[in-house]
Parts: structure tokens; sequence; C-alpha cells
């Protein structure tokens, strides 16, 4: 393998684990207080409507939230709660909730 293409595949596996290092888990507790009303207050939900978050992998985290925010993806109770989540605010969520 050349120079270059050894850059550029470390660059793409960096790129792909960027969302797993990316993210403040103690801020990501704190963003994530509002969260507990529905997935429980360690991210293990009582109600099987909604989904466990704690120990799921932070890049799933981190697209689920976004699309909510985005709007590539809608919830009635999910979307309005992501909209105002800057991307430093979900990465650390998501940090949060993996590291459970």
């Amino acid at each position: 393998m050349n120079k270059i293409a050894s850059v550029v595949m470390i660059g793409a596996l960096l790129g792909l684990s960027g969302n797993v290092l990316a993210g403040d888990a103690a801020a990501g507790k704190a963003k994530a207080a509002s969260c507990a009303g529905c997935h429980g207050a360690a991210g293990v939900s009582s109600n099987p409507m909604w989904p466990n978050l704690a120990g799921q992998q932070s890049g799933y985290l981190v697209k689920q939230m976004k699309a909510f925010r985005d709007g590539t993806r809608n919830d009635p109770m999910m979307s309005p709660m992501a909209k105002p989540l800057s991307d430093a605010d979900i990465d650390n969520i998501a940090a949060y909730y993996s590291s459970l």
C-alpha cells in the first residue's frame, strides 16, 4: 500500500471512530436529565415503548439524535426534545449513555 492510500485509510478509520471518542460523559449526564422521564434515570426504560439507552454505541446514539433534531427521523416526543441540541450536546449525551 502506498503512503497516500495509508493516510486515507487511517483518516477513514479515525473518522469512523470519531463519535466514540468525542463527547464528555459528565457533561452528557447533566444534559440527559430531561431524558430520564422516558428512558429511565440510568438509561433503562421501564416502559417498552421507549428504548433503553444505557450501553448503546455512541455512534448509533449520535446518528439517531441528529436524525430527530434535523427532521430526517420524526417522532412526536423525540423530535422536539432533540431540536435544541447542539452537536456538542449530542456527543456528550451519547458519551454518557454509551458509558453506562
